[in-house]
């Protein structure tokens, strides 16, 4: 028999009771939106990393955030029910998802919010949580000029999907992450309250909330703030052949004041062959250039390493964009005959990774499943990190780009959830494996864990980013001397453990509001 929201049903009536009783907790809420009953098939019960899928209850299309609030509601009534909010899939181990429990698809709710806000002399636009960044890029370009000023490299993800984490791309060692540039909220509580938060109004709540994984409030609304959007982007890649060097360069730049480096800095890792995914294909910018591998030393290793910077500016500023670039690649010590450059928009720059995306959905290998690993590795450590990880675990490659670049502590907001290796300068670490179905993928997630295990092994100085772990004692790890904090935050605002479930960060009791037959 089947068990749910209080209410025993036989088998065979099962499942046509609970159609029919979509319909009745739909209108008991009084939701504007709409509900639909789970299904292992359905968008709730997977996500992007295609590695976990679990049935939900129901699947939660909401009108706004009155919706969401009566839907929390509703689970703090029951002993276990759970709510996760869902923005477009991209999470990797099943971070979206409420097996049991009833998974809230924020895209309903994407054009809530779009509100250009002069304030005091500065720009800000109001979104909705449920809003695609990419959408946010084009609406605010095409209609202002203006745009956000830190980003993610991808844009199909969610407003409040980047901020309940950080937010990091190549313009965050100079504006922070997108957690550094957002002054107000909207949340649902765990509690089902719709609280407007921001640095002095409910700051526990703001502050915990960014990067708080879901744990704490669902983001129905954000204030971002903006800056007058260039025209045109300089695009540029250089290569190195030993690691020192590259990151040598690398913090020279993020280093530097602004006006006196480049507008974006990134880097990657690839192979030192001819492989299409991680090796020399991989860098030009322009299908029609090639690589030229003469120009490597021959006492290069099996892995080299790509610089890529940007240099925004105006269509009258072209002139002089030259004698800038050229200055700035002056300084730096990359291989001489091995740089590749384009010019393009600033939405087309923004928007680089759709290109890569239709690519890979071309060969057939988007919907398959990504393994990936995310880190943050201490300066200090990260020397060490290339030496093993790199040049001896990863010297193949991943079937996907290997990024590694170096980002500034003070940047960030030490007040919010998230939590950072120790010292000034760290280094992201980005395995995006793109592999197909069988033994490929429990060899890259066993990879995967073999990294996390060396890094804990040696003592690295490091912090997984979108972490996942399977245990409280990994958890209390992680955050360190923060978890104290982290667990208040908790108490204050989902004292039941009812958001983000499949964080499993905290549990309510074990799921059995739906009983599954056994076949």
């Amino acid at each position: 028999m089947i068990a749910y929201l209080g209410r025993i049903v036989h088998d065979n009536d099962a499942e046509s009771k609970l159609d029919d009783d979509v319909s009745s907790i739909s209108k008991s809420l009084d939701l504007q939106g709409s509900i639909e009953k789970g299904d292992v098939s359905s968008l709730a019960s997977k996500d992007f990393g295609g590695l976990y899928s679990v049935k939900p209850l129901f699947l939660i299309k909401p009108s706004g955030a009155e919706d969401i609030s009566r839907v929390v509601k509703l689970a703090s009534r029951t002993s276990n029910l759970t709510v996760a909010a869902r923005g477009n899939g991209h999470s990797i181990n099943g971070q979206a998802m409420a097996e049991g429990g009833l998974v809230i698809d924020m895209s309903s709710t994407e054009k809530n919010h779009f509100e250009f806000l002069p304030i005091n002399g500065s720009h800000y636009i109001d979104v909705s949580g449920g809003a695609l960044w990419e959408d946010v890029l084009t609406r605010c370009v095409s209609r202002y000029g203006y745009a956000p000023r830190s980003w993610t490299d991808y844009l199909s993800l969610t407003v409040g999907g980047t901020l309940s984490n950080a937010g990091v791309s190549g313009q965050a060692f100079r504006y922070g992450p997108q957690t550094s540039n957002v002054t107000e909220l909207e949340v649902v509580t765990g509690k089902g309250e719709i609280t407007v938060c921001s640095e002095t109004l409910n700051s526990e709540l703001f502050f915990g909330v960014l990067g708080g994984l879901g744990q704490f409030g669902i983001i129905t609304r954000a204030r971002i703030k903006l800056q007058q959007a260039p025209d045109m982007v300089r695009w540029i890649r250089v290569v190195y052949s030993e690691f020192e060097e590259f990151t040598r360069d690398a913090e020279f730049l993020v280093t530097q004041k602004e006006g006196e480096s480049f507008d974006y800095v990134e880097g990657f890792v690839f192979c030192n062959n001819d492989d299409p995914f991680n090796g020399w294909p991989s860098v030009p910018l322009d299908p029609g250039h090639e690589f030229n591998p003469t120009h490597i030393s021959q006492t290069a290793g099996s892995v080299l390493y790509c610089l890529e910077v940007a240099f925004h500016y105006r269509n009258s500023d072209h002139p002089t964009v030259d004698t800038a670039v050229n200055g700035l690649l002056g300084r730096l010590r990359f291989v001489e005959g091995l740089k590749s450059q384009v010019d393009v928009s600033y939405t087309k720059f923004l928007l680089r990774v759709n290109r890569a995306e239709e690519q890979v959905k071309a060969n057939g290998t988007w919907d398959g499943p990504h393994p990936w690993l995310n880190l943050f590795v201490s300066k200090s450590d990260v020397v060490n990190f290339d030496r093993t990880v790199f040049k001896t675990m990863l010297k193949d490659g991943v079937g996907g780009p290997m990024l590694i670049y170096p980002l500034l502590r003070s940047k960030w907001d030490d007040r919010t959830s998230v939590v950072l290796p120790e010292g000034e300068i760290f280094y992201i670490v980005a395995l995006l494996r793109f592999v197909p179905n069988g033994p490929s993928v429990e060899k890259s997630v066993a990879q995967n864990r073999e990294i996390v295990n060396w890094c804990i092994k040696v003592g690295l100085d490091f912090k997984l980013y979108l972490p996942h772990y399977q245990s409280k004692e990994d958890w209390e790890r992680h955050f360190g001397n923060r978890w104290s904090r982290f667990v208040e935050r908790k108490a204050s605002f989902d004292l039941m453990a009812i958001l983000a479930p499949g964080q499993n960060i905290f549990r309510r009791d074990p799921p059995n509001i739906i009983i599954s037959r056994e076949f």
